[in-house]
């Protein structure tokens, strides 16, 4: 499972690479959050997959003697997942806006209409 999940987390980084180095504004997006989602496979892969039950101790015991699930990756993730949607609607609306105004979204026009509108 976790050979499967770590060939996984390289296509993913392999993929959002490949589409932030293409022209395209709205591919630079989706290479955006296809690396924000291997980022957040990475960090859920190093959590350690563990079937085991939650981090509660029983009152009558002083520690926990089971096999139990680590709640800190999966709360780094849940951040990480939080803030990459912030991100990912406000690029969205950055290239919705630029597009209107400039009618492309291929990066090479809109580097060479700066002059146009400064």
């Amino acid at each position: 499972m976790e050979l499967l999940l770590v060939i996984l987390i390289g296509l993913l980084y392999a993929a959002g690479i490949y589409m932030m180095l293409r022209r395209s504004m709205v591919k630079l997006i989706l290479g955006l959050i296809l690396l924000g989602n291997g980022a957040n496979m990475l960090i859920f892969l190093l959590g350690r997959i563990v079937k085991g039950k939650p981090p509660i101790i029983d009152s009558a015991e002083k520690m926990l003697t089971e096999i139990y699930a680590d709640p800190v990756p999966q709360a780094l993730i849940l951040t990480a997942i939080v803030i990459s949607f912030g991100l990912q609607s406000f690029a969205i609306i950055l290239v919705k806006r630029a597009y209107k105004i400039t009618d492309t979204d291929d990066l090479d026009e809109l580097n060479s209409t700066d002059e146009i509108y400064e």
